[in-house]
């Protein structure tokens, strides 16, 4: 739990400064949602929002 705390902490401060933060954010969520119940509901409502972003950025080439 502490890893998923510390991951989080170090996407947040890298959403300002250089570096993968939202990449970091869903590795930290993605470890705390095995024990805490709010990270996993963040977890979930993450993934359905990039399966909607990828449906649409596929649709868009489809069309090409």
């Amino acid at each position: 739990m502490v890893v998923g705390f510390v991951l989080l902490i170090l996407g947040l401060i890298m959403m300002v400064t250089p570096g993968p933060g939202l990449l970091f954010i869903f590795f930290g969520l993605s470890i705390l949602a095995l024990e805490i119940e709010w990270a996993r509901e963040l977890n979930k409502q993450g993934m359905q929002g990039l399966e909607r972003i990828v449906a649409k950025i596929k649709s868009i080439f489809r069309k090409k």
